[in-house]
């Protein structure tokens, strides 16, 4: 009996406990989602520029340079990044633009709305662009470059705060106030030029001229010299699903030229919208 139950206590020692185990799984796990999370803020880092070195990547995502060098290791195994030979700089694998474009197709904008950009742009010859919007900022999805000398380009896939642009303030309007409130905070908000709004009660005011009107501007707000007229895009249950813009140098979009496209625009936003409601049928 003493025998018996002195090996029973030796085999118990030599098992960890339920509760051992259960701590080292969530352990585990808790390092896998925190090792998830750096891979993705690496990766959106690489995003924002195409030169990249391990230290300006490293302090960027706020990382040792050890554990970013090993993070970006797994990245370009995957294809998600990629390194020069020649100059050490990382910069987006092919993997990443595959798998960021597999989204697109979900929403039918591209298909639909191209032809009725290109149009746009043949018509008034400044350049349009195509954004959705991710929480507090408007993403560009699509555009239509103006053919002229001295023209706008937006990188498709940069991020623009939606309190500071044509195309974020039109995907803010149709929201819920409280909403709005929760993306961006009460402000004050930084200013990257001398007309951006920066207080919630300011662009609270704008917001609400948007909806009436059924446009937003820019004017001048994210760019000095930059002016910006933006339209809604409903889908099929008549939310704002995205925003359609024509942006120009302030000196070509004069006051008189700009209340003459803006009824082309709208009427632009308005058969993309019609179109997207007839796919979905």
């Amino acid at each position: 009996m003493e025998r018996n139950a002195r090996m029973a206590e030796t085999q118990a020692a030599s098992i960890p406990s339920r509760a051992g185990r259960r701590r080292s799984a969530s352990a585990a796990q808790r390092g896998s989602v925190r090792a998830l999370e750096r891979g993705l803020a690496l990766l959106e880092a690489l995003a924002q520029t195409s030169h990249n070195n391990l230290n300006d990547l490293a302090q960027r995502v706020q990382l040792p340079a050890s554990t970013a060098f090993r993070l970006l290791d797994t990245l370009q195994k995957h294809g998600f990044a990629t390194q020069s030979e020649q100059t050490g700089q990382y910069q987006l694998g092919v993997r990443a633009f595959e798998v960021g474009s597999a989204f697109l197709p979900r929403l039918q904008l591209n298909d639909v709305a191209l032809p009725v950009m290109k149009a746009l742009m043949q018509e008034v010859g400044e350049t349009v662009n195509l954004a959705i919007r991710d929480q507090a900022d408007a993403v560009y999805i699509a555009q239509v470059e103006s053919g002229q000398m001295l023209r706008m380009f937006t990188r498709l896939g940069a991020r623009t705060p939606a309190y500071c642009s044509g195309v974020g303030k039109v995907l803010l309007a149709w929201l819920p106030l409280t909403n709005v409130r929760s993306l961006l905070g009460v402000g004050p908000w930084p200013a990257f030029s001398a007309t951006t709004i920066t207080a919630f009660d300011v662009l609270e005011r704008e917001l609400v001229k948007i909806r009436h009107l059924g446009y937003g501007m820019d004017n001048e707000e994210r760019e000095a010299g930059v002016r910006c007229v933006a339209v809604p895009i409903t889908d099929a249950t008549g939310s704002v699903a995205a925003a359609l813009s024509l942006s120009a140098p302030s000196v070509r979009l004069s006051e008189d030229r700009l209340q003459r496209t803006i009824p082309v625009i709208v009427a632009a936003g308005q058969k993309i919208s019609e179109q997207l409601c007839l796919g979905a049928r």
